[in-house]
């Protein structure tokens, strides 16, 4: 199972790491109206939530947090997000007419602190434009590597319509280290959590070993998952639709640290300019 449809129901994905068939990564979506709740115990994981649409205020033994300027939707605007550690009770309202979020959560056996990033936090981490010509995309930092928690990283992707991204194509399956005693590659689970700004709209996924062992090509309507627990992956936007993903990674090291598909390792450095289109999504967009 690697691709999960959308489901007719406010908590439309919901799945955790026994039923995707792997060890960390368990994840909801879900849209509430104007008052709704969401009270939860971590218990035993940290959580990870990110706003897609509308706002939102969390009460909790902890803290109490309330977004302000959250984007309407995840192409207008950057995002707030929630890190919630182990063994803590919260209470998640509804702010908004309407309110998307995704929440994912992973095992720890660890305690931090629980903090808040805000619009302009997201912004000063760095907005990255990767890659160029019609392998150009947006990547926003959320949870990335170094973040103070346990095992949850969090990126946000935007690929303009007909453009690739997660490319050239890498993987992240084994642990590996350089000579010097580095991490060269991290194995890591992964999730990409898809929005598409038609509700036509699609993106190919092809999830794939070396040896073919793993050979997926998936197709992704928005509100999909598509689960990588191995191999490459890259993502094609399908032409006239803007794709968005959201990835949680959890895995044996808070990285990113990746190897390439060596048959497709020379593209690096031949692009000539960055898509025109980016950036998608701005701070100045928020709360317009």
């Amino acid at each position: 199972m690697l691709l999960i449809k959308k489901q007719d129901s406010p908590v439309y994905q919901n799945f955790t790491a026994e039923e995707a068939g792997w060890k960390y990564l368990n994840f909801c979506a879900r849209r509430m109206q104007r008052g709704d709740t969401w009270s939860e115990q971590t218990g035993g994981y940290e959580y990870g939530i990110v706003l897609l649409g509308g706002e939102f205020s969390v009460e909790s033994d902890r803290g109490s947090w309330r977004t302000v300027n959250g984007r309407r939707d995840v192409f207008s605007g950057l995002p707030h997000a929630l890190y919630l550690p182990a063994n803590m009770h919260f209470t998640l309202t509804a702010e908004s007419e309407m309110l998307d979020i995704a929440c994912c959560r992973v095992e720890t056996d660890q305690c931090h602190e629980a903090f808040f990033v805000t619009p302009q936090q997201s912004h000063e981490m760095g907005i990255e434009l990767r890659g160029g010509d019609n392998a150009s995309r947006q990547i926003n930092r959320i949870l990335p590597p170094g973040s103070p928690c346990h095992r949850l990283v969090c990126v946000e992707v935007y690929t303009p319509s007909g453009n690739w991204s997660s490319y050239p194509a890498h993987k992240h399956d084994v642990r590996t280290l350089n000579p010097d005693g580095t991490l060269k590659e991290a194995c890591l689970e992964e999730i990409y959590f898809y929005r598409i700004d038609k509700p036509q709209g699609f993106a190919f996924q092809h999830v794939y070993t070396e040896d073919r062992s793993l050979d997926e090509l998936l197709e992704a309507h928005d509100g999909d998952v598509v689960l990588v627990p191995r191999g490459h992956h890259p993502v094609a936007a399908g032409p006239g639709y803007n794709v968005y993903y959201l990835n949680f990674l959890a895995g044996s090291d808070q990285s990113l640290a990746a190897s390439d598909d060596p048959d497709h390792k020379w593209f690096y450095g031949t692009w000539k300019s960055m898509d025109a289109r980016l950036p998608m999504v701005t701070l100045e967009m928020n709360g317009a």
